[in-house]
């Protein structure tokens, strides 16, 4: 015979819970997945990725040493060595007596072509110190009381590992600017013609299409060859990355309009309508926030082909000219292969963008994954 049992005013069947109870247990055993916003749960499954942890590390790291690059690279900008043209790198040395250091260099004459080579000499030890001052009184992270140049001389006597940091400052720079202009327009013609459809949309649709018929490298370097010789490089490189800009907006204009083709039929939509909001209210707070995972991720999918556009356009000598350095100016010097053979090194600021394009594609992989939480 079952009893009813009351906790206050509500029966309860015996052996049953009451509906509280009920519920805290129904709370406790509920995954605390169901209790995450949208953010927290984009971060929840970013960090399960180990690439894309590590690439977003890379990427910040570059960036760091990019911004303080006068503390990063052993020598100034503007530093020459005139003895030390086409110096090979140095490699590093321990020893219980003299700690890290390096050996001093030498030329003598090849025994083949007669020219004189640098070699290692060990009678000369040059101690290596960390967080200490340099000749000029600057503070560097590594700088030593001797010629040292750890990736060797380009053809003017330069530290090729300090202008590869301060390349840096460019080349970085140019993707992020470049990505910023090309975001903009691209979100804001792509939302305008999915949602405003009619002429609108066939202008942009055809201004496209007009931009994709043409080789990609072709159109640079026309449109490169267009910047007037004798413009300053801060006006070149400001022209560079409105190039770069104008170029890569499409791609993400059509994939705007079509995600915002989806959303201004949804009830949403068509709900804020009803109550009167205006045009740019749907826009900015229904259909552009949609759209933010897919920008996120196309931003970062974009940088590395903007560093690569202005590695290729400097290479080619249409791009950032000296006395300003980037990654492309840097490499455009191993352009010759008599210069591979004799100085391979100078390939060293290659490294970089491999490393940089790598980090940005798997960080872009992550994000991509990441932005929609709520698949399995």
């Amino acid at each position: 015979m079952s009893e009813t049992l009351t906790r206050g005013k509500q029966p309860v069947p015996d052996g049953g819970l009451p509906e509280p109870v009920r519920l805290e247990e129904e709370l406790a055993t509920t995954p605390e997945v169901s209790f995450l916003n949208y953010r927290q749960l984009t971060w929840r499954r970013f960090r399960k990725s180990t690439l894309g942890l590590t690439a977003g590390c890379v990427v910040i790291a570059f960036y760091i040493v990019a911004i303080f690059a006068n503390f990063f690279a052993p020598y100034g900008r503007s530093t020459v060595s005139i003895e030390y043209l086409h110096m090979p790198p140095q490699g590093l040395h321990f020893s219980m007596e003299h700690g890290l250091h390096i050996y001093g260099m030498k030329y003598v004459p090849d025994e083949l072509t007669g020219s004189l080579t640098a070699v290692a000499d060990p009678s000369k030890i040059h101690s290596v110190k960390f967080f200490a001052k340099d000749a000029s009184g600057q503070r560097k992270l590594v700088t030593s009381d001797g010629p040292m140049f750890l990736m060797g001389t380009d053809r003017m006597g330069r530290d090729l590992l300090s202008m590869i940091i301060y390349g840096s400052q460019i080349s970085l720079t140019v993707g992020l600017i470049g990505v910023v202009l090309s975001l903009t327009l691209g979100s804001l013609l792509g939302t305008l013609s999915g949602y405003c459809g009619g002429w609108i949309d066939e202008g942009v649709q055809r201004v496209i299409e007009l931009l994709s018929a043409f080789p990609g490298l072709c159109l640079w370097m026309a449109i490169a060859a267009a910047v007037p010789p004798d413009w300053e490089p801060v006006k070149v490189y400001m022209g560079i990355t409105v190039i770069l800009s104008i170029l890569t907006w499409g791609g993400l204009a059509r994939q705007i309009r079509g995600k915002v083709l989806a959303y201004r039929e949804q009830d949403f939509v068509m709900a804020a309508k009803s109550v009167g909001a205006s045009h740019w209210h749907i826009i900015t707070k229904h259909l552009l926030p949609g759209c933010y995972s897919h920008i996120i991720v196309i931003s970062t999918m974009a940088i590395p082909g903007m560093i690569l556009g202005e590695t290729a356009l400097s290479f080619l000598g249409i791009g950032i000219r000296p006395p300003m350095v980037s990654w492309g100016v840097l490499l455009n010097e191993a352009l010759r292969v008599t210069v591979l053979v004799q100085n391979p090194w100078l390939l060293f600021p290659a490294i970089p963008v491999l490393i940089i394009v790598v980090s940005f594609n798997f960080l872009g992989d992550a994000l991509r994954d990441a932005a929609d939480p709520y698949t399995s």
